[in-house]
């Protein structure tokens, strides 16, 4: 009989093995998976020129800034799971100190691009360097000497080392360009004040190249595009009668050898049309003269939202320029329907104006080549301050998708006054081919909003998990407890940031002590006489009116609340592994983990019996006893609970016998349990609840439980 008993308790105890995992909130099957979840943008999260992209290996988004890395580093990165919730990584991007790094000072604008093939992750960013100088731009007291370096990482967290302790190797040089800053005061802010006076300046000069972004084109080509820094590019405005100071867009074309390169030792070059195609004839100047594409210009496309600054060496007194910014780009490739035919498009943004401007904002061109030519949308500026919903100084941003492609997000930065620093915002960018721009193409369109907003698409269903099942707070130390919240990806959110928490209610409120962080608690009995309680966590959102809500996974089921509650217990007898039965239980409170009973347990008056991921072989009797908790696990034999003073609860437990549970008093909850014989609810008040986790019962359910 002895060993008939070990056997039995030997399969029993195989069975816990693919039972259940610990607690969670699991979604309901049914259809496509949506979510209640919103998100609102608070500009709680710091940063400056944002570049956002989607790691599908690790299922966040990482967005990479300008500002907030901790000393000793350039460059802050920031992951989220959900495009809002953001979390910074300590230290940074960029060592300051890594023995690779050629820039001094102006660590401007950094995006990273992913190859899958190599696993490698490339940043690119712009940086002023302070040795070199008269090699780079002809004059060692160039005043803003500004490259673009390329750092190399098998982790979008990084670090990043540069490949090379030297800029890209590109010399972009403008031999039409009359170089008036050799012509003018120390302060280089009064240019000459006609054109002709500006025309006997010397020709020629190199250009300072900042907000680096790379376009990876269908045809397997590859574009840098970048900023022209404002200093030593004065235009003559023809309708203003003067000198202006402006950056500009332009492109050169890069060769492939870098991307391909699995040992990320291979630094981009351009493309060989470009190498020394500005050299003029008898020039010869040791320094390459390289070329490359114009793209955005107020001269070629002027549109009057970017004159905010046109005039402000009056205004200010001689403090500032006169200027005009077109800068951090970002180009996008879609489609456009002509003669029945999908033929590509390409969309670019960039924002004009000073970044601490009321003026600063966004607009976007489109071109039908990636070189162009471009045209402003007329709609322009897509994205402006907005003082009526507190969003202002937005620009720089970048152009993301969600992970299957049905939506895209523009991710800028902005200010929530006109004193505050700058923060990452999220906003949903639609191409919208109901309104087409006057060349037929799709509009771009940004949905600026600091109010309530749909999550982005794809990351739901939500997962509230715990690193335990049962919480036993008998031992003097309590129990500690851990819980994590994650998207459909995996992804973890971070819990302390304010949009997020996990909010933590014990039934009976009287029965623990809860000490909480934002991730976990630890709980300790709050008397020599405690027994049964449930703690629910609830995943809660926060709203723009500073509220917070529960969130919910939807299914073509219905709702289904993020939550997870779990056993607290002040548990007298611990039993783990295999148990032969029967077992009685006449006092305290028993508590079964992961255990094997081989035989029928009866639980007595004012006894209590908690058992999680547990296998018992017979049937559960409980009369007039205090607790019983079934949580994952199954019981060979049926389940009769009789005049309980204290929670009854089975969840996500398999049951094959009928289940009867008649003048409970403490609450009755059955869900996510697979029930294979009759359900019988008589006389529970309050009467028992699914909570909306529906049961598979494959007997008839009666009484209180009618229809289950």
């Amino acid at each position: 009989m002895q060993t008939r008993v070990l056997a039995i308790l030997g399969t029993l105890i195989a069975l816990v093995a693919v039972l259940a995992p610990p607690a969670a909130a699991q979604p309901r099957p049914g259809g496509p998976v949506g979510s209640t979840a919103t998100y609102h943008n608070n500009a709680a999260t710091p940063g400056a020129d944002p570049y956002v992209r989607y790691d599908a290996a690790s299922g966040y988004y990482y967005a990479y800034s300008t500002e907030g890395a901790d000393p000793g580093f350039h460059f802050a990165i920031y992951r989220s799971p959900d495009l809002a919730t953001w979390q910074r990584l300590p230290g940074g991007a960029l060592r300051a100190d890594d023995g690779t790094q050629w820039g001094h000072d102006w660590f401007w604008a950094p995006e990273v691009y992913h190859n899958p093939d190599t696993g490698l992750y490339f940043l690119f960013y712009a940086a002023r360097m302070n040795t070199n100088v008269a090699e780079h731009f002809g004059y060692a007291d160039f005043e803003e000497p500004c490259k673009i370096g390329v750092a190399v990482a098998t982790s979008p967290a990084g670090p990043f080392t540069n490949i090379v302790n030297q800029p890209i190797d590109y010399f972009p040089y403008d031999p039409a360009y009359h170089d008036v800053n050799l012509i003018m005061d120390a302060t280089q802010k009064k240019p000459p004040a006609t054109l002709a006076e500006g025309q006997t300046a010397p020709l020629g000069t190199y250009l300072p190249t900042i907000d680096p972004n790379v376009f990876f084109a269908g045809d397997g080509r590859v574009y840098l595009y970048f900023s022209r820094n404002a200093y030593r590019n004065w235009v003559w405005d023809h309708e203003l009668g003067k000198y202006v100071e402006e950056s500009n867009i332009y492109a050169v074309e890069l060769t492939t050898a870098w991307w391909h390169d699995p040992t990320g030792t291979t630094m981009p070059t351009i493309a060989p049309a470009y190498v020394d195609a500005n050299r003029v004839a008898g020039d010869d100047h040791p320094v390459r003269r390289d070329g490359f594409t114009p793209i955005l210009s107020y001269g070629a496309d002027p549109q009057d939202w970017e004159n905010a600054h046109v005039d402000d060496y009056a205004r200010t007194n001689g403090a500032n320029k006169d200027r005009r910014w077109a800068e951090g780009s970002s180009v996008i490739e879609s489609t456009r329907v002509v003669g029945g035919r999908r033929q590509p498009v390409y969309y670019l943004t960039y924002s004009a104006n000073n970044y601490e401007n009321a003026y600063y904002g966004v607009g976007y061109a489109v071109a039908d080549s990636p070189l162009g030519p471009w045209r402003k949308s007329p709609a322009n500026p897509i994205l402006a301050q907005d003082s009526a919903i507190g969003m202002y100084s937005t620009g720089h941003g970048s152009i993301v998708a969600t992970p299957d492609g049905s939506q895209l997000y523009y991710v800028h930065h902005g200010r929530s006054s006109t004193t505050t620093g700058r923060a990452l915002y999220t906003e949903r960018m639609r191409l919208d081919a109901e309104h087409p721009d006057p060349w037929g193409n799709p509009a771009l369109v940004i949905d600026q909003s600091t109010a309530d907003e749909p999550v982005p698409a794809g990351v739901a269903p939500y997962t509230l998990s715990t690193d335990t099942a049962l919480l036993n707070v008998g031992a003097s130390a309590g129990a500690t407890l851990g819980w994590r919240v994650t998207s459909a990806s995996g992804a973890a959110h971070d819990l302390a940031n304010p949009l997020n928490r996990v909010d933590a209610v014990l039934d009976p409120a009287g029965a623990a002590r809860i000490d909480r962080t934002a991730d976990g608690a630890v709980l300790r009995a709050a008397g020599p006489r405690a027994g049964v309680a449930a703690l629910t966590l609830t995943y809660q959102r926060q709203s723009a009116s500073g509220q917070y809500g529960t969130v919910a996974n939807l299914t073509a089921a219905g709702r289904d609340p993020v939550s997870v509650t779990l056993p607290v217990a002040a548990c007298t007898t611990v039993l783990t592994g295999q148990r032969p039965g029967p077992l009685t239980l006449t006092s305290g409170v028993t508590c079964l983990t992961g255990a094997a009973v081989g035989g029928p347990v009866r639980v007595g008056r004012g006894a209590a019996l908690v058992a999680v991921d547990s296998v018992i072989a017979g049937p559960v009797h409980a009369d007039r006893g205090q607790a019983l908790w079934l949580s994952g696990g199954r019981v060979a034999g049926g389940v009769d609970v009789s005049g309980a003073t204290g929670p009854v609860r089975l969840d996500r437990v398999s049951v094959a016998g009928p289940v009867s549970v008649s003048g409970a008093t403490g609450g009755v909850v059955i869900e996510r349990s697979t029930l294979r014989g009759p359900l019988a609810c008589t006389g529970n008040t309050p009467p028992p609840t699914d909570n909306g986790r529906p049961n598979q019962v494959r007997g008839p359910a009666t009484g209180q439980c009618r229809g289950w």
